[in-house]
């Protein structure tokens, strides 16, 4: 039972709602927006009629309430996974996350205020200078925001339910359906409560009593929250809690979205500790494993992650996994990850002693040592914190990955996790997968199959059945963390019984009488509401099939806040081929008309997807593919013919800029106008005033560069790019910097005889031009073999996204490839004259800098030129992309918003990056000249 693709036409949410935002670009009611929009981790599908991004909480207030007076359904997003299907809905949808994003430090980190739009690895960059942390500790910290750990009660790895949201959240601002606005903290939010609401506050009030007299009730609810526990509402909060004000902000905790808007918060943070021991340690079994648990709990272990067998053989499949899971056939073995914290040696080296001696005596695949291992400790968790995705990705093409998660007292757990694998064979359920927080008893499972027709429906019907009553046959909760969403609303009651299920009722009508916020979640009368709307996925590109929606790519992507982030990309290709499969040729046009645009021409293809992906997938190489499949004749002819004369097309494009820096701006710029306007706007490239003069030729680089009479040691390929763009006004270029360090360090490199017609061959593949792209590689190898006859040195390349793109050309003959940081981080510093340090710097590490891991090189070298260096938090692609951000300005404008105010912010006295388009962006962001950071070192090193 599949929600229908999304109708055409105008958007059912009345005109009079809408009408309240004042800008009409934050009304979404295009086919692609809400396509967009509806997707999430999550096992259902549910498309908004329309999306507003909310500008602020006064923006949300009258929406709400103008939403209540309509009976209009409103689902709160702010971003992040969604696993039970907490974060759609088929009415409006309010985005709170793109303009809700501040992060305040309070008390020296002892406390920090939030708005639900910044995610919980963003604020903890923030606290971690404090010596602070948040105290939930989801794994998916990268991508889940504010808003969702307040919604869900998140908990995590390591906090328990000592340091969960519900305990570490001191205040906060909500919103309720009405538009009434309260801040907790405030001496009278009593006050302003009961007057803007006193039915509400009565309803408040007589539900404490009630439960509060019922011993049963107390009993239930001490019993189920003294476990990990999301399912229904915080109920345990009419035990804490007197203050009207404070009760109904500890309710919204875990609420949802169905009871108010959480616009801000304050939380306590925790310390984070000082030191660390892990291992991560493989048992013959999985009961074997969590028999262990109980004793390793005793000692003192701060963590204890649980991952069977099927965990570990996709594991084994991944790239950079801890090297204790390889090596071996997974049978039935399982692993736990096991830490330590200490805050001194002397308590560290206690719980090392104990927690071996533990593990030691153990049956273990292979001895297992604790250790202080930097290296082991981050594979093994970043394997942990991708497990979800990393196996929903390898799911089978075509079906859907449904997680669940619950919670067992631990001495019950290897009972619990035995009973679930007989489940698991008993309805067919192959290659069913058991992990979690083993710490707690929190364990979570994952079913994938085609959840399609009464056949696959009622098996999995039957499945959830006994598995509902295994786990309250145990005394256990239904939902541990992940949040009752639409999975568990029908069996809120079951777990609770009728008595607390009235109350949780009369609370929900209480805050919200027209039931329109976010309809379906935690209260749902519907018994067979789980299994309606089920998400089918269709098979689409093979770059991007695995794809789990689950919104990590998203942070890290340049075009989040202008268009479509990856998982939005990927979720509009499902639709596109979903339409396509059920004859929908009006959607699927109007999608694809829509696509080129949003998700083509607007993505920088930088690969930073890839770096947050735990299945590894870049979908700069579904955009690829789309352009290549999408490449006209005339200028895939063109750009070949550019690919036979780069020499003479760089030193064209070279001296129009120069040509055009003679020119008043408003005249080179209206002729690009209305060029781009014939032409095609991602065709030609708009110029404006901040561009450079045109570069220098290459050529007069060509023989032995450096220190003379030395054997050159590498093959230097100058980029094309620092030739086609000049250096800025206070620059010398990079070549010309790099030809002084290798004088000055008394070091020599060759530069080939043909490198004015060389480059890495980036322009054609960014663009998908295949043939320019193939004639250039071979050009590239044929000049690099001439320079070097008998003998290979190692290929310098001095931008790193052209380092990345000689890489690709060159490494699989052979070839060592090495970018100019870290010849010069290896070869230079250490021979270099003394250096005349500046007093700050602040860097804009690249995409491939990052990718290619060079930006500890960047760093070193920076921290030679200057006393201090920055890198903003707010650091990410520049999007400018080649020729991207003069195609699409806005593109790179919107991609280093947040970045450019910190970096103002910061004020440094120098700016450096290293790649030459990376500079032009950042310095046209941010008014400030960003160099390439080895022309800073070359300055450093002259007044010597």
């Amino acid at each position: 039972m599949a929600l229908s693709t999304p109708a055409l036409g105008e958007t059912k949410v009345s005109r009079s709602i809408l009408d309240l935002v004042a800008e009409p670009d934050r009304v979404k009611t295009t086919s692609i927006d809400r396509v967009a929009y509806a997707s999430d981790a999550s096992h259902y599908l549910y498309t908004p009629e329309a999306v507003v991004i909310a500008k602020d909480a006064q923006e949300v207030s009258q929406l709400l309430s103008a939403s209540m007076r309509a009976g209009q359904p409103v689902t709160l997003r702010s971003g992040g996974t969604s696993l039970a299907g907490q974060a759609s809905g088929d009415g409006l949808m309010l985005d709170v996350r793109r303009n809700f994003r501040g992060i305040t430090v309070l008390d020296q980190g002892k406390r920090v205020r939030v708005q639900p739009g910044a995610t919980v690895r963003q604020v903890n960059a923030r606290l971690s200078v404090y010596g602070y942390k948040l105290g939930p500790d989801p794994a998916s910290e990268a991508a889940c925001t504010i808003g969702g750990v307040i919604a869900n009660n998140s908990s995590g790895m390591a906090c328990g339910t000592e340091f969960n949201t519900y305990r570490t959240l001191e205040s906060m601002t909500f919103v309720l359906p009405s538009g009434t606005m309260i801040d907790s903290a405030a001496p009278d939010a009593d006050a302003k409560l009961a007057a803007a609401e006193p039915q509400l506050v009565q309803t408040l009030t007589r539900l404490r009593d009630r439960v509060r007299a019922n011993k049963n009730s107390v009993a239930l609810i001490e019993k189920h929250f003294a476990l990990k526990n999301t399912m229904g509402y915080g109920i345990n909060s009419f035990l804490d809690h007197d203050s009207p004000a404070e009760l109904l902000a500890h309710l919204i905790i875990g609420s949802e979205g169905t009871l108010a808007f959480v616009a801000e918060a304050i939380f306590r943070t925790v310390p984070i500790r000082k030191l660390a021991i892990a291992t991560l340690a493989v048992f013959d079994s999985l009961d074997q494993a969590t028999r262990a648990l109980p004793d390793l709990l005793d000692s003192g272990a701060a963590t204890l992650e649980l991952m069977d067998s099927t965990s570990l053989r996709v594991g084994q499949n991944l790239p950079g996994v801890p090297e204790a899971i390889m090596g071996f056939e997974v049978k039935e073995q399982a692993a736990l990850l096991i830490e330590y914290h200490a805050d001194h040696d002397e308590e560290l080296a206690g719980l090392q002693s104990a927690g071996q001696r533990l593990i030691d005596s153990a049956a273990l695949r292979a001895p297992a040592i604790l250790s202080q291992d930097a290296k082991n400790r981050q594979a093994a968790w970043k394997f942990r914190k991708g497990l979800y995705a990393s196996v929903a990705g390898a799911r089978v093409s075509g079906t859907t990955a449904l997680l669940e998660d619950v919670a067992v007292p631990v001495d019950t757990l290897a009972e619990t996790c035995s009973t679930l694998q007989e489940l698991f064979d008993e309805y067919e359920y192959q290659n069913s997968v058991i992990f979690g927080h083993a710490k707690d008893g929190n364990i979570h499972f994952m079913l994938t199959d085609r959840f399609e027709g009464d056949t696959a429906l009622n098996r999995y019907n039957a499945f959830n059945d006994k598995m509902v009553e295994l786990v309250l046959s145990k005394g256990g909760n239904l939902k541990a963390e992940h949040g009752t969403g639409r999975a568990m609303a029908p069996f809120v009651r079951r777990q609770y019984g009728d008595e607390l299920y009235e109350v949780m009722v009369q609370l929900k009508t209480a805050c919200d009488p027209r039931m329109m916020l976010n309809p379906g979640v935690i209260i749902d009368e519907d018994h067979a509401a789980h299994i309606r709307n089920i998400k089918l996925n269709e098979t689409i590109e093979v770059e991007a099939d695995r794809c789990v929606e689950c919104g990590y790519c998203e942070p890290v992507c340049p075009s989040k806040d202008l268009t479509l982030t990856p998982r939005q990309r990927i979720a509009v290709r499902r639709a596109i081929a979903k339409a396509e499969a059920e004859g929908n040729e009006e959607l699927v046009a109007e999608l694809e008309r829509d696509y080129e645009y949003s998700a083509v021409e607007t993505c920088a293809v930088d690969g930073m997807c890839v770096t947050a992906c735990p299945v590894q997938i870049n979908t700069g190489l579904l955009v690829k593919r789309l352009r290549r499949e999408d490449a006209k004749p005339a200028m895939a002819a063109g750009f070949k013919a550019a690919a036979k004369g780069w020499g003479a097309a760089t030193r064209v494009g070279s001296v129009a800029l120069s040509m055009a820096d003679k020119f008043p701006t408003p005249l080179v710029r209206g002729a690009t106008e209305i060029a781009r306007k014939v032409v095609g706007e991602d065709t030609v490239p708009r110029y404006d005033a901040d561009l450079p003069k045109g570069g220098k030729a290459r050529k007069p680089l060509t023989g032995n560069l450096g220190a003379p009479g030395v054997e050159p040691i590498a093959i230097y390929l100058p980029a094309c790019v620092n030739s086609m763009f000049g250096p800025g006004t206070e620059g010398q270029g990079v070549a010309p910097a790099f030809e002084q360090l290798l004088k000055q360090a008394g070091v020599s490199v060759l530069v080939p005889q043909g490198i004015e017609s060389m480059c890495c061959g980036t322009p054609w593949t960014s663009k998908g031009y295949e043939d320019g792209h193939v004639l250039m590689a071979e050009r590239v190898r044929a000049q690099v073999h001439a320079a070097q006859p008998g003998f290979r040195l190692p290929v310098i390349s001095d931008a790193t996204s052209c380092t990345e793109g000689f890489a690709h050309t060159l490494e699989e003959h052979g070839f060592e490839v090495v970018d100019l940081l870290a010849f010069t981080s290896r070869h230079l510093l250490g021979k270099l004259p003394p250096v005349t340090q500046i007093d700050s710097l602040t860097l804009h590490p690249t995409c491939s800098s990052t990718q290619m891991g060079l930006n500890g090189d960047l760093q070193k070298v920076a921290e030679a030129v200057a006393k201090k260096v920055n890198i903003p938090m707010n650091w990410g692609c520049c999007a400018f992309a080649g020729d991207r951000g003069m195609l699409h300005p806005e593109l790179t404008e919107s991609a280093t918003a947040r970045e450019a105010e910190e970096v103002l912010e910061l004020d440094a006295s120098a700016h450096a990056s290293c790649n030459r388009t990376c500079e032009l962006g950042m310095s046209r962001a941010t008014g400030k000249d960003y160099r390439h950071v080895i022309e800073l070192l070359a300055q450093a090193t002259a007044a010597h």
